[in-house]
């Protein structure tokens, strides 16, 4: 899908104007599922998902894959059309609330991916990497880390269209497997090392006394 690059594309606009349908766009964005299935993942209201994906049909950010009988009905699957790319400059412009949403969404799609895979051993791996760390920058130093992320992401969409060829060759060995990067202002040092210090002091105090 073409990336979306400024804050009044109407796709953008409509796509996110109900906090619902960005979580249907998450669920959407790696895999086809039908309403009922999108319901139960997000725990909303039937009706209310299959208005809004509807909603997202017309608008052309998702479409119509499949139809499949159940239950004495017809169920509808979905797919995202592509990955809506967000420029930095249309991010720029996009109201706080929303992100707001947008972020407490993609938060909460993280929370239940992981959680998932860690229930069904998906970190048993010996190559599994899971680490985390706080570091100090500078303006610069964050945006070069974030330009790096942005090159590793890229590099992962590589590797994984390699992977598919080779699996439709052979569907030996396919793994499903999860990536989330992770780049912020604000891990907690600043705090630690204010507690650090004041305690530092307070001993100095003590000491004096």
């Amino acid at each position: 899908m073409m990336q979306i690059t400024e804050i009044d594309d109407p796709r953008l606009v409509k796509g996110l104007a109900h906090p619902l349908r960005i979580h249907i766009l998450r669920v959407l964005e790696n895999r086809v599922a039908s309403p009922s299935e999108i319901a139960d993942e997000i725990g909303a209201p039937l009706g209310n998902v299959s208005y809004h994906v509807r909603f997202l049909a017309r608008v052309g950010l998702i479409e119509l894959t499949s139809t499949k009988p159940r239950r004495g009905a017809v169920e509808h699957y979905y797919r995202a059309v592509g990955r809506v790319r967000v420029a930095d400059k249309a991010w720029s412009q996009v109201p706080d609330v929303v992100k707001s949403g947008l972020i407490s969404a993609s938060l909460d799609q993280v929370g239940k991916a992981v959680g998932a895979a860690a229930s069904g051993g998906g970190f048993d791996r010996r190559d599994a990497v899971v680490t985390r760390r706080e570091m100090v920058l500078d303006e610069q130093g964050f945006s070069e880390l974030a330009g790096e992320l942005r090159e590793l992401l890229d590099r992962s969409k590589e590797i994984e269209r390699a992977s598919a060829e080779r699996l439709a060759a052979s569907e030996n060995g396919q793994v499903e497997a999860g990536v989330v990067m992770m780049l912020f202002e604000g891990g907690g040092i600043a705090a630690t090392a204010q507690a650090d210090g004041a305690g530092r002091r307070s001993r100095r105090g003590d000491a004096k006394r």
